[in-house]
């Protein structure tokens, strides 16, 4: 295996948990972590531009979808670490146990509780997307454990890397507590470097011992999970058409409203920029400071465009 396996330091930093080493690894084509990549590229890509997650980064948030988007999570999330921990001893999945730094349903709840009150558990219910996600989810953790590779490779990297940008999105749009309430589920506070826990968990998956063809059984069951968070989506777009609510808009302008010229979208530049230097970085700039929002925003849109980068090259 040529991925070098990255340590925990015994120290701690600011109490947020184990601090994570970084080295540099040496990737093969042939790793776990470069297959899952390379075989759900496109429908990662198909996922991002649905029309719920486009409006989403434009910052055009209803509360209500919000808050069902958030009901749906807290089932994906209670049923993928429910087999998680079911699972948490077996060999292909047991390196990737990390239940302090990674698991969300409890902090979903919390989320939950400050957006319905109390009483939140008696005003949600799983609905018919989600429900269909669930049932994969339990289907794979007690009949083939290795599978939830997958999903939690879909879930737990995409949340610690383009999941920060919609933190940011929605503690604005929604005007919402600077000190975290209704959004802990963004929160890792077991973990002090994204970058460097990403680095770890790749490494990880890349010393399981599997065969190609259990590598490429296992990109089938990400984009799986993919089509399944893009049917939830579909699902939130429906119910928003019946929503009549003020939508909160805290955005900035994505490729749809660009008059065709992809070089002014700010997602765009900050990919770019990122792989081609500084023509693209003053790109990136200019694209976000023609939008006046984005003249008030671009110090935090900037770190934050970094982290969806980061999700992009993994």
């Amino acid at each position: 295996m040529s991925a070098e396996k990255m340590e925990t330091t015994a120290g701690m930093s600011n109490g947020a948990g184990p601090v994570y080493e970084e080295k540099e690894d040496t990737l093969s084509p042939e790793d776990l972590s470069e297959v899952l990549a390379a075989g759900t590229k496109e429908v990662h890509e198909k996922a991002e531009n649905t029309q719920f997650v486009k409006d989403f980064l434009r910052g055009r948030i209803r509360k209500e979808l919000f808050k069902l988007g958030a009901v749906a999570l807290y089932y994906t999330y209670t049923a993928m670490e429910e087999e998680i921990e079911r699972n948490k001893d077996h060999p292909h999945f047991a390196p990737l146990y990390f239940p302090a730094e990674l698991h969300r349903h409890e902090a979903l709840a919390r989320d939950l509780e400050y957006f319905y009150g109390p009483d939140w558990e008696s005003q949600i219910s799983c609905s018919q997307a989600t429900q269909h996600y669930v049932d994969r989810i339990h289907k794979v953790g007690q009949e083939n454990p290795v599978l939830l590779v997958a999903h939690a490779y879909t879930r737990y990297m995409g949340d610690l890397s383009g999941g920060q940008v919609l933190k940011k999105v929605a503690q604005r749009a929604m005007k919402l507590p600077s000190t975290g309430e209704g959004l802990e589920f963004y929160r890792f506070d077991g973990i002090h470097s994204a970058k460097a826990f990403k680095q770890l968990y790749r490494s990880r998956m890349n010393e399981l011992d599997l065969d190609m063809e259990m590598k490429k059984s296992l990109v089938d069951e990400a984009v799986l999970a993919f089509q399944f968070n893009m049917e939830v989506f579909e699902e939130l777009e429906e119910i928003g058409k019946t929503i009549q609510e003020d939508v909160l808009d805290a955005g900035m302008p994505v490729h749809g409203t660009m008059d065709g010229d992809i070089s002014k979208c700010p997602y765009y530049a900050a990919k770019m920029a990122a792989s081609g230097g500084t023509t693209y970085a003053c790109q990136l700039a200019m694209a976000v400071l023609r939008h006046p929002t984005g003249q008030v925003l671009f110090a935090t849109w900037f770190a934050a465009l970094a982290g969806l980068v980061a999700w992009y090259l993994m």
